[in-house]
């Protein structure tokens, strides 16, 4: 037969278990209040020192709003200005006089001073506005190949189509297929360049660009005045339309 033994209160440190809540939620305050008091002062440090910023305004142009492109085909001058015409020598020249008439007051320069005067300049002033003459010249810019999108008014016409050749070869295999051409169009309606810009069939592509080649246009106008464009031109090679 065992007895058990009865003790007073229950085994462990019964004075730590005493105070163990209530140190344990001092801690958990402290330690709650640390962590805000970090972080609060984090985020207002960054609120005193953030800079507004600046109001920035923003306008939207209409197309209608927007001004005339410059022309490439344009001439501007390069005025090229003459200087006035020196000042007349204050030193006497030596002119051959007859000897009544020689004034014995006059001054001969001599030749250190003739050669410190500035060289006379032909007086080119004419009824023009301005003591000097100005020189005008041409400069022509050439034509340049334009630019992917160039804005237009007008956009241009075909006044002349060429059908391609249809190969050969693709007429014996049977072959069809389509291509796109992108031409450069000059200001006088001309084809200037052709690009293959799509193609599912390689052996349509050189006759489709010998083709484009050989169309005119109506030029594209801008302002009332002409301006070079790209343009896409599709060719179909259907072998029904050979029939």
């Amino acid at each position: 037969m065992i007895d058990a033994i009865v003790l007073p209160n229950k085994y462990g440190a019964t004075e730590l278990k005493l105070v163990a809540k209530k140190y344990m939620a001092i801690g958990l305050a402290v330690g709650i209040l640390v962590n805000f008091s970090a972080v609060g002062t984090y985020h207002l440090v960054n609120w005193l020192t953030v800079e507004e910023e600046p109001v920035r305004t923003v306008r939207i142009l209409k197309y209608t709003e927007l001004g005339p492109p410059p022309s490439i085909s344009s001439t501007s001058s390069a005025p090229v200005s003459v200087g006035q015409a020196a000042a007349r020598p204050s030193v006497g020249i030596p002119v051959p006089v007859p000897d009544a008439e020689v004034s014995p007051d006059a001054t001969i320069a001599s030749m250190e001073e003739l050669s410190r005067q500035p060289s006379p300049v032909t007086d080119l002033s004419g009824s023009g506005v301005g003591g000097g003459a100005v020189i005008e010249e041409d400069l022509k810019i050439d034509d340049v190949e334009p630019p992917e999108f160039v804005p237009f008014e007008k956009e241009p016409v075909p006044i002349k189509k060429i059908e391609p050749k249809y190969p050969e070869l693709a007429l014996r295999a049977g072959l069809e297929g389509n291509v796109y051409i992108k031409v450069w169009v000059d200001k006088e309606g001309k084809v200037r360049k052709a690009v293959v810009v799509k193609s599912d069939a390689p052996i349509f592509e050189e006759a489709a660009k010998e083709a484009a080649m050989q169309w005119v246009f109506t030029p594209a106008l801008m302002q009332n005045g002409p301006v070079s464009v790209w343009v896409v031109i599709p060719f179909r090679f259907r072998l029904a339309d050979r029939k």
